[in-house]
């Protein structure tokens, strides 16, 4: 996602394609003015509500058009965003923010601090069914709320003054000053629902102009933003183009300034091609193959579930299959995360050949032989890549297990539906951080979270996060963690492929762009030449 479903849930597609760079077209229209930035941004949002949005195609544009109390530098570290600064308690308990006098709604009225109390009373809600309500968790009453135990207006915020925002929280967080600059936290006018495309009021650096369904979504310079002098980009044009290959002919066409993803062939090629316009970096994001722990073959049977992460040739997928640089994924949280040691499957290091010994001896226990063999339906995206992929990890089942998988690729919409009903075994999803801790990867799978699409419970696991979420020691912190990380990956409710990294073609006409680990790049940061 993905949360950036990442899911994110969801990072979607690279593809195939070559060719050099060619000029703009004649008839490239409105999109080759100077004063319009035109940035890909794979599939279609689900929705341009903050608090109901998920996927990061919606992340890209709401952090445009909303501006949360913290925003992040280039280096992805949280610096101040709508509140001009903040402290915390010394206990750690809690935090003040003081907003900024000129900070303004798009009609002009003041931005307040009861704008930020509305909308997260409206994010924790139950009755607003966001996925990522559990967001604010570390607010106190929060849990209460989403569990139905005590009324929203309890949440631990408060606005004592206009311009002061005060947050209770239930434990020490020491990642809070980055989940507020997450877009679900982001303030709507009044902390209703916002208005359609075109009649959206919003704090941010653009406004919503038009959201053209299977084509772009439009964004406006807001005059009235704080800092807006500093805006240099008039408009902004985010084009939905699921295929990474029909995205990168418009970019080698000159119709689109920057890329969402790489096409999928070979680097040195590509950038034999493109040269210095290729933008690559780690990024805090996997690319996983999740169970449906509700039903049948994969309930109760967490042997199965390891004989089929073991015989993942990883190596082989990222080497033959992705080939931009991902590295193979025995971890679910990614290396490089802040004071973190990502913890591996304990049978991560054995060579592959010794994997599939124990692997079989598991599947055979679980039941399953040649003659009687696992037969499993495998969703994914539409889209070349994610086929390449599943083609070669079904694949590897066959070879490894005689494993017959179904394969069915559809719309990526139609697929997370399926997902959230419970209609799926085996899926493809994705999860990006949405702020540089382990807790943004450790909480996706705890038992109530809203986006946990695997259905994972552990009483064992959730314990854990716990006690890691209680403590203000970071290294009774950090260690609890790592359990509930090897707690996980002995249950193996998701198969992790591998890690992503940020993948962007960005014209030479583009200023000011920046690569970091969350791959967030605001529109208002940047320039043209013109």
């Amino acid at each position: 996602m993905n949360r950036r479903l990442v899911l994110a849930i969801l990072l979607a597609t690279l593809v195939l394609e070559s060719c050099g760079r060619t000029p703009p077209p004649a008839d490239a229209g409105p999109g080759a003015a100077s004063s319009l930035l035109r940035r890909g941004n794979g599939p279609e949002p689900d929705s341009l509500d903050p608090q109901l949005a998920r996927t990061d195609t919606a992340a890209n544009i709401l952090r445009d058009v909303y501006e949360g109390l913290a925003s992040l530098n280039a280096r992805a570290e949280p610096v101040p965003g709508a509140a001009e600064s903040w402290d915390a308690s010394a206990d750690g308990l809690t935090y003040t923010f003081r907003l900024r006098s000129e900070a303004r709604w798009s009609d002009g009225t003041p931005l307040l601090a009861n704008d930020f109390v509305e909308a997260w009373r409206r994010l924790v809600d139950p009755a607003t069914g966001s996925q990522y309500a559990d967001v604010l968790q570390p607010v106190l009453n929060a849990t209460e709320i989403l569990a139905h135990k005590a009324p929203p207006a309890t949440l631990g915020v408060a606005a004592p003054d206009a311009r002061t925002l005060v947050v209770h929280l239930s434990a020490p967080t020491p990642y809070f000053p980055g989940l507020v600059a997450h877009w679900s936290t982001f303030p709507t006018y009044h902390g209703a629902a916002p208005g359609r495309a075109g009649a959206t009021v919003s704090n941010g650096a653009y406004t919503l102009g038009e959201w053209v369904v299977g084509s772009h979504v439009t964004l406006n310079r807001n005059p009235r933003y704080w800092n807006a002098p500093a805006t240099h980009i008039e408009r902004v044009e985010y084009y939905h183009v699921p295929d990474a290959n029909d995205e990168y002919a418009r970019f080698r066409a000159g119709g689109l300034d920057v890329t969402y993803v790489l096409p999928q062939q070979p680097i040195a090629r590509l950038e034999a091609e493109q040269g210095a316009l290729i933008h690559r970096g780690p990024q805090l994001g996997v690319y996983y193959y999740g169970f449906n722990l509700g039903k049948a073959p994969f309930k109760n049977a967490p042997g199965l579930r390891q004989a089929l992460a073991m015989t993942v040739d990883r190596e082989r997928l990222v080497g033959s299959v992705t080939g931009l640089g991902e590295l193979p994924a025995y971890s679910w949280v990614p290396p490089g995360v802040a004071g973190y040691a990502a913890q591996r499957f304990s049978w991560a290091a054995e060579p592959y050949a010794a994997r599939l010994e124990t692997a079989r001896r598991l599947y055979a226990a679980a039941g399953y032989s040649a003659h009687r063999p696992l037969v499993v339906e495998l969703r994914y995206p539409s889209g070349p890549t994610h086929e390449r992929i599943a083609i070669a990890v079904a694949s590897m089942w066959k070879e490894a297990l005689g494993v017959d998988t179904h394969l069915v690729g559809e719309e990526f919409k139609s697929m997370l539906q399926a997902v959230t009903r419970g209609e799926t075994q085996v899926f493809r999803s994705s999860w990006v951080g949405d702020y540089n801790d382990a807790w943004t990867f450790a909480e996706v799978l705890q038992g109530n979270f809203g986006i946990n699409l695997p259905r994972y419970q552990s009483a064992a696991y959730d314990a854990l996060l716990a006690d890691a979420a209680r403590t203000a020691d970071a290294a009774t912190r950090e260690r609890a963690l790592e359990s509930a990380e090897r707690t996980m990956l002995a249950d193996a409710p998701v198969v992790p492929l591998y890690f992503f990294v940020n993948k962007h073609l960005v014209a030479a006409r583009v200023r000011g762009w920046y690569d970091n680990v969350m791959n967030v790049v605001y529109s208002k940061d940047l320039d043209l030449v013109h």
